[in-house]
């Protein structure tokens, strides 16, 4: 098995915990998105009762080929309804707790992969 080092200029979830998420040693205590492109920015929902499509809308500027959506400190998906822009550019869609969500955008980002997290800290 052939194996490569990861890269070294890549954004990576280093730690996360009740209420925050470090990203490259960097915590952060709100909810934030995060992609393999552009790196961290603010997400604007701090609530999962709050989301609304134009949550998940925001996340088409980075043109991601997979979003992972982090509903907090337990596993909620949202509706469908939601996640319909995501779904007419064939982008897939994966809901896990934000831990497993940092985790999991690790290893894509790691691959290489196109990859947006969006997280919700401290719901």
């Amino acid at each position: 098995m052939k194996l490569h080092a990861d890269k070294a200029d890549r954004y990576a979830i280093t730690a996360c915990g009740e209420g925050w998420v470090a990203i490259n040693g960097q915590r952060h205590e709100h909810s934030l998105q995060l992609n393999t492109a552009d790196g961290v920015q603010a997400w604007g929902c701090d609530r999962f009762e709050d989301l609304s499509p134009a949550h998940f809308e925001s996340l088409l500027d980075s043109q991601p080929e997979l979003v992972l959506f982090g509903s907090g400190r337990r596993l909620r998906f949202v509706r469908p309804a939601l996640l319909q822009s995501l779904y007419a550019q064939r982008i897939g869609v994966e809901t896990m707790d934000t831990a497993a969500a940092c985790r999991t955008f690790n290893i894509l980002a790691g691959e290489g992969r196109r990859v947006t997290v969006a997280l919700l800290i401290g719901d």
